[in-house]
């Protein structure tokens, strides 16, 4: 009985393995805006909130008008879409299983809500920079956007 159940175990693992869609480099989203979204780092204090700090090169942006291009991430299931993640790669990359790691995210909130689709979207709106525990929210965010066609 044991035999049988290495056997199944391997046949599992697998199949589970072959079913994870490889990596494609070559759909991560790259631009100098970007890479101001990137210059944000983070500081774990001594109450365990993940605090941002924001250098002088996202500050000059803060509350302004900005321009990103990237994948929507759904935080609520629909069709629609107001309020979701913006991230340089696509939902299908498989974020969280170790590979490619955590890639860039911020919180993108529409003025009207756009359909959702698995294509880079671009979105302009007012840049906002909070204080908050990045464990729990995206301390950046694009408000008052708009689905730039």
């Amino acid at each position: 009985m044991s035999k049988l159940t290495i056997i199944l175990l391997f046949f599992c693992s697998n199949l589970c393995f072959s079913q994870q869609k490889p990596h494609r480099p070559g759909d991560e989203l790259r631009s100098l805006n970007w890479d101001v979204i990137g210059s944000v780092k983070f500081e774990l204090n001594e109450k365990n909130e993940l605090l941002p700090i924001y250098g002088p090169t996202i500050n000059r942006f803060k509350d302004a008008e900005f321009d990103l291009t990237g994948y929507m991430i759904p935080i609520k299931s629909g069709k629609k879409q107001q309020k979701f993640l913006l991230a340089t790669l696509p939902i299908n990359q498989c974020y969280f299983c170790g590979q490619n790691g955590v890639p860039i995210m911020i919180m993108v909130e529409l003025i009207n809500a756009a359909d959702f689709t698995d294509k880079p979207v671009r979105v302009k709106g007012i840049l906002k920079l909070a204080n908050t525990n990045a464990s729990y929210e995206p301390p950046v965010s694009i408000k008052n956007a708009k689905v730039i066609i």
